[in-house]
C-alpha cells in the first residue's frame, strides 16, 4: 500500500500526518508532495525521516491512494493524471465537489456508494461535514425541510496566512493579509469570494454539498458564514425545521446514538461545545438543544469540531480506510 500526501507542509497535510500515525494507517510506502519551495525539506514521521518530493516524481511512484490537500488548481490539474494511473485521489479541495461524476464522501452517511471505478473522491467542506454528521440522522428519521446556518469559522481554514495574519496583529507586527479587514478583535461575514447572489461561496457550499450528500434538492437552505479570530475550530448556529413532528428529548435520543457525534448539552452547568474544547478531537459535538417557539416543529441546534480533524485530514483518512477495508483498492 502506496499513500502520498499530496500537500503535506500544509496545515491539513500536517494533521493529516498525525492523524495517520494515531489511527495506525496500513501502510508500506509514505510519499510526501509539495510546491517547489519544500522539495528536499525532511519531515519526521514515526521516527523515520521523509524526503518531500514534486508531484511529477509521485506520480512516477504509483501509489495507490493519494490524499490531495493542496488546493484547487493541484487538484484540477494532477488528480486526472494520478487517477489515470490506477491511483484512488481523495481531494480535500473544492475542485470536484458538485462533478455529477465523483461522490462527495462523508463515511458515516453515504459510504456505501463508494465503488472501486471511483478513482477521484471528493471530501466535502469542513462546515458541510460538521453540519451533516448532525443532521443526517434526523433527516432519516424525521425529513429535513429546512434550515438556516451561521457558521463562525476558524482562520485555520484559511490556511497558514491567516493564521500569520492574527499573530501579526496580535503582537502588534505589519505583514501581509490573508483577509481584507483585521481579524484580531474582529467577525468578518466574508468566507471565500462573493457571487452573483450575494452569497459567498463559503455558503454556497453548504447549501449544494448539503443537498448533494443527502441527495435531497427539495430541502430549503440559507446561510450565512463568518470568519472569527479562533484558532480551535468552526462552530455553527442551525435552525431546524422538520416533516414530522419531534420532541427536543426524541431528537436527543436519535443524536445520542449516531456515530462520531457527542451531545454536550448541560447549559445548566456551562456545559456546551466550544472551538477551545474541540481542537484535537475528532468527534462533532452539538449542544444548546431547544425548541424554536416562532415557528412549528423548529428546533435550535450549536454544532463544532475541529476543522482540520473531522473537517478535512480525518474525513479523508476514514474515507481511505473504508476503501481499504472493502477492498475497493
Amino acid at each position: 500500500m502506496k499513500l502520498a500526501i499530496v500537500g503535506a507542509t500544509g496545515l491539513v497535510g500536517k494533521v493529516m500526518l498525525q492523524v495517520l500515525s494515531e489511527r495506525k494507517f496500513p501502510h508500506s510506502d509514505l510519499i510526501l508532495v509539495a510546491s517547489e519551495k519544500s522539495l528536499g525539506k525532511k519531515i519526521i514521521y514515526n521516527n523515520k525521516s521523509h524526503s518531500v518530493i514534486s508531484l511529477k516524481s509521485a506520480l512516477d511512484l504509483a501509489p495507490n491512494i493519494a490524499l490531495f490537500s493542496a488546493g484547487r488548481e493541484t487538484s484540477l490539474k494532477w488528480a486526472p493524471m494520478f487517477a489515470e494511473k490506477g491511483c484512488t485521489v481523495i481531494d480535500n479541495s473544492s475542485t470536484w465537489r458538485m462533478d455529477p461524476s465523483k461522490k462527495l464522501i462523508i463515511p458515516e452517511i453515504n459510504a456505501n456508494i463508494l465503488a472501486s471505478k471511483d478513482k477521484i473522491i471528493s471530501n466535502p467542506n469542513c462546515s458541510t461535514i460538521q453540519l451533516l454528521i448532525t443532521i443526517a440522522p434526523l433527516h432519516v428519521n424525521y425529513g429535513i425541510k429546512r434550515l438556516v446556518i451561521s457558521t463562525y469559522q476558524s482562520i485555520t481554514g484559511t490556511g497558514v496566512k491567516a493564521v500569520r495574519q492574527l499573530e501579526n496583529e496580535l503582537n502588534g507586527k505589519k505583514g501581509e493579509m490573508a483577509y481584507p479587514h483585521p481579524i484580531h478583535k474582529n467577525a468578518i461575514p466574508h468566507c471565500d469570494s462573493f457571487q452573483e447572489n450575494g452569497y459567498t461561496k463559503e455558503e454556497m457550499k453548504l447549501v449544494n454539498e448539503t443537498h448533494k450528500i443527502l441527495n435531497d434538492y427539495k430541502i430549503g437552505i440559507t446561510a450565512t458564514a463568518v470568519r472569527i479570530p479562533v484558532i480551535g475550530g468552526h462552530s455553527e448556529s442551525v435552525n431546524i425545521t422538520l416533516k414530522k413532528n419531534a420532541s427536543v428529548d426524541e431528537i436527543k435520543n436519535v443524536l445520542n446514538n449516531s456515530e462520531g457525534l457527542v451531545i454536550k448539552d448541560s447549559p445548566e452547568n456551562n456545559s456546551y461545545p466550544m472551538p477551545i474544547n474541540s481542537e484535537g478531537s475528532d468527534n462533532v459535538y452539538v449542544g444548546r438543544i431547544r425548541k424554536d417557539f416562532s415557528k412549528p416543529n423548529s428546533f435550535n441546534l450549536w454544532i463544532v469540531s475541529d476543522n482540520l480533524r473531522k473537517g478535512a485530514a480525518t474525513n479523508s483518512i476514514q474515507i481511505a480506510e473504508f476503501l481499504i477495508e472493502k477492498e475497493l483498492v
